[in-house]
């Protein structure tokens, strides 16, 4: 399965990066890429650098594709981060790395995932290299839109705006590529709201699916206070078991990798010389840790949005299909105590806790200041 055929829904993004691969005459030399999170920004971004570096190849490309694909192609730098923020010492390296002329490809390519990541005076740093860029490399930026970007740095890219894709379309690409049945492929892309990445944990990770449905059932009990700082908790010791299932065995790895490499026996004595090394790897994972968590309170966030949007559809007759249908009568029954005003306040008071967790504010906190909001109005 080619790159292109993982970009669902998204076929004019596709035709302009294939446009500018095959005219190099008129490439530009800086891109961005925006979309929502799961859209496919950096399977696009992999694909733009497929197609660069795979001109001129004899066999048509496959080798440079697969080493795109493997991250292992001398002429590609992907700069990726599971922390809060990009370190300026990171972007210094990457600037560093893109004066260099290709070495075995027509281009040189440098990804920046999570663009939005870099604070203004990283920002800064990566500015410079955008400003006058080697003749043959290209800067290729993914983030959520363009006003997560300096504005001086939007100045000096040409955008690729990625669409949400449709349910149906990563149904297909769940069913075609993953296998997964067609009735549980739906549902969880729905579930998903079309994000790729969760809809494929959704639809083949059954402890994903049971913390799911567990955060829509709390969120349609809330009565009373105590009801809502219960919950506040419940919600997000889900989002640090959400975080912790997928990090823990990473961090074993990671660990046992870097003992490996530095002599040490599974099980023996650390050299005192040597511990400096691990102690920054646990920094590393502590602050991976503390995006993972942010990143799961989101998923969380995001779940209950689906919930109080379904209940002002259902509030105002809407003719559209529920994201959460599998909890229909629920919803139905939880409407019918509700207004379709109070479910918007509910989805501000949503959209809030992010903008507060965004800002630092104890995720606690904040999640308990928005459940306080689901009580029904006496």
């Amino acid at each position: 399965m080619s790159h292109w055929d993982e970009l669902v829904g998204q076929d004019e993004a596709v035709r302009t990066v294939e446009a500018a691969a095959a005219d190099p005459a008129t490439l530009a030399h800086s891109w961005l890429i925006t979309g929502p999170p799961g859209s496919g920004r950096s399977t696009l971004a992999a694909a733009f650098a497929a197609e660069l570096l795979a001109q001129g190849e004899p066999d048509g490309g496959e080798h440079a594709r697969a080493m795109v694909d493997a991250r292992t192609h001398p002429d590609l730098h992907v700069l990726s981060t599971d922390r809060v923020v990009i370190t300026m010492e990171e972007v210094r390296q990457l600037v560093a790395q893109s004066q260099f002329s290709p070495s075995v490809a027509r281009w040189r390519v440098v990804i920046v995932e999570d663009a939005d990541r870099m604070t203004e005076r990283t920002s800064n740093v990566l500015l410079k290299a955008l400003e006058e860029p080697p003749p043959r490399t290209v800067w290729i930026l993914c983030a959520p839109s363009e006003a997560d970007l300096l504005p001086t740095i939007r100045s000096r890219v040409r955008t690729i705006r990625l669409r949400i894709p449709t349910v149906a379309d990563v149904a297909r690409l769940l069913e075609h590529r993953d296998g997964v049945e067609p009735e549980r492929a739906h549902r969880a892309a729905r579930e998903a709201q079309s994000h790729i990445g969760m809809a494929l944990r959704l639809a083949t990770d059954e402890p994903s699916r049971q913390r799911r449905e567990r955060t829509v059932d709390l969120a349609l009990r809330i009565r009373t206070a105590t009801d809502a700082v219960m919950a506040a908790q419940e919600l997000l010791d889900t989002a640090k078991a959400d975080a912790e299932e997928f990090g823990q065995q990473q961090d074993e790895q990671e660990r046992v990798a870097l003992l490996r490499s530095l002599g040490v026996e599974p099980g023996g004595t650390v050299p005192l010389q040597l511990r400096a090394e691990l102690r920054r790897l646990e920094e590393d994972q502590k602050r991976r840790a503390t995006r993972a968590l942010r990143d799961g309170v989101d998923r969380v966030l995001v779940d209950l949005l689906s919930v109080w949007r379904d209940l002002a559809l259902i509030r105002l007759g809407a003719p559209v299909e529920l994201v959460n249908e599998a909890a229909g009568p629920a919803l139905r029954q939880a409407a019918d105590a509700t207004t379709a005003e109070r479910a918007v306040a509910a989805l501000d008071a949503v959209a809030t806790a992010r903008a507060r967790i965004e800002s630092n504010v104890p995720p606690l906190l904040a999640l308990e200041a928005m459940a306080m909001a689901f009580r029904p109005k006496l």
